[in-house]
């Protein structure tokens, strides 16, 4: 499209999933759009996620997704609702990207490559006219006397300033900062009026365990439930979040699905000790029937070691830690179940079904994939992405204060609320 086109001159900030997303859905509705981006690629961390799979969305509905993000449910239920799970494949679908579905319900690309995704959308970016310019660093934004807005960039060639009818902020958060995610523009809009909620690392592994939990490193439990209580409340009350996934140990604590996906609401207390962190791992297995299991004191059962019998459902070397620190292991050797006390068999229980791990910390922003925090919500209008505090101004993506689980639950948020600002943005002026 030429420069001197009489469109209406749209500039996005941040070349994203939300960004790439919102430039193609501006650009084909026949406006002048400029994508800025401060790397030298785009979609420098969608080729990252998913272990450089990326993993698109989830094989769910809108309320599916939209409840992956506790307090922002309600605000992201219009966008996602509009561009829900099934759009965003057919979407990629016709840009070349097949896709398939895991057993865990999420989507990847049939080639399990992110290039492929973030090659059709920068494709597709530029194939409906979308002016990029990459290496392009935004150090501000304010409105223009004459109206609409001015962009200040700084790149290799010097500083520039650019015009606008109307911006679209894409930037991103502070999660994984070497893909140039460093916040920049929680400062830009909090000088424009919006608050900024406090941010924080979330879907983030966690630094905590003891000696022996770290030598269980590498051992991977498919199937755990993970639960996070208030230290200030009874433990008999409902926890703050409980995920099923799989968990990982690791030689600086835990890390996997189930872990990650709690790690939101660990960093959102003043303090770790605010927190309980504790594990089912062996959630198909009732307590009732651990329990008759145990007690088996008679007949050919009586005979067999506590050790094999926990052997059977979990990892030897965590079989092997479990029976010691319960004592159905000693220097006289494995205990069987007709030699094991009420007692120990009591805290073996407790173990299996309620193992408290203590969390001091987490990797941080460095090994975050979404950051908790960001634009308030009460300063954006969800159906449009509109900010409430600036005219002709849409916020969208990460750079908001929505955070949801692992499993294509954040790509899926960027990309309907990318889509819906740029549909908001290139609609006509009333009258």
């Amino acid at each position: 499209m030429s420069p001197h086109s009489n469109a209406p001159r749209i500039v996005v900030i941040g070349a994203g999933a939300a960004g790439m997303m919102a430039a193609a859905v501006a650009a084909r509705r026949q406006c002048d759009v400029t994508l800025l981006e401060k790397n030298r690629k785009t979609g420098v961390k969608i080729l990252m996620s998913g272990g450089t799979r990326c993993n698109l969305t989830h094989d769910t509905d809108a309320r599916g997704i939209t409840e992956a993000f506790g307090h922002a449910k309600r605000f992201l239920q219009p966008s996602v609702g509009k561009f829900p799970p099934t759009d965003v494949i057919k979407h990629f679908e016709r840009l070349g990207v097949g896709t398939k579905r895991e057993v865990t319900g999420k989507i990847f690309p049939s080639s399990n490559r992110a290039l492929d995704v973030r090659d059709a959308m920068h494709r597709d970016m530029l194939d409906a006219g979308v002016r990029l310019e990459t290496e392009s660093a935004v150090r501000g934004i304010r409105p223009s006397e004459s109206g609409g807005w001015i962009v200040s960039t700084t790149s290799p060639q010097g500083e520039h300033e650019l015009t606008a009818d109307k911006v679209i902020v894409t930037a991103g958060g502070r999660s994984w900062p070497g893909c140039g995610t460093t916040g920049d523009a929680y400062e830009w809009l909090a000088n424009l009026g919006h608050s900024i909620v406090p941010t924080r690392p979330a879907l983030v592994p966690l630094v905590g365990g003891t000696d022996a939990t770290r030598a269980l490193s590498g051992i991977t439990l498919e199937d755990v439930v993970a639960e996070v209580h208030d230290n200030a409340t009874a433990s008999s009350k409902r926890p703050l979040v409980r995920r099923r996934a799989s968990w990982l140990f690791t030689h600086f604590g835990f890390s996997g699905p189930a872990a990650m996906d709690v790690s939101g609401v660990m960093t959102a207390a003043e303090s770790m000790r605010d927190r309980r962190l504790q594990l089912d791992i062996l959630p198909e297995i009732t307590e009732a029937e651990l329990r008759e299991r145990f007690s088996r004191r008679s007949g050919p059962d009586a005979k067999q070691t506590v050790y094999s019998t926990i052997a059977a459902w979990l990892p030897s070397r965590l079989a092997t830690e479990l029976v010691v620190s319960c004592g159905a292991r000693t220097s006289d050797g494995d205990k069987t179940l007709a030699e094991f006390s009420t007692a120990s068999m009591k805290q073996l229980i407790d173990c299996l079904k309620r193992w408290t791990l203590p969390v001091y910390d987490t990797r941080g922003f460095a090994k975050a994939e979404v950051t908790a925090g960001g634009v308030s919500l009460k300063d954006v209008d969800p159906r449009t992405m509109h900010s409430r505090r600036a005219n002709g101004l849409y916020i969208a993506g990460e750079v908001l204060d929505v955070d949801g689980w692992i499993g294509g639950y954040n790509f899926q948020a960027a990309f309907s609320t990318g889509r819906a600002a740029a549909l908001a943005a290139t609609e006509p002026a009333e009258g």
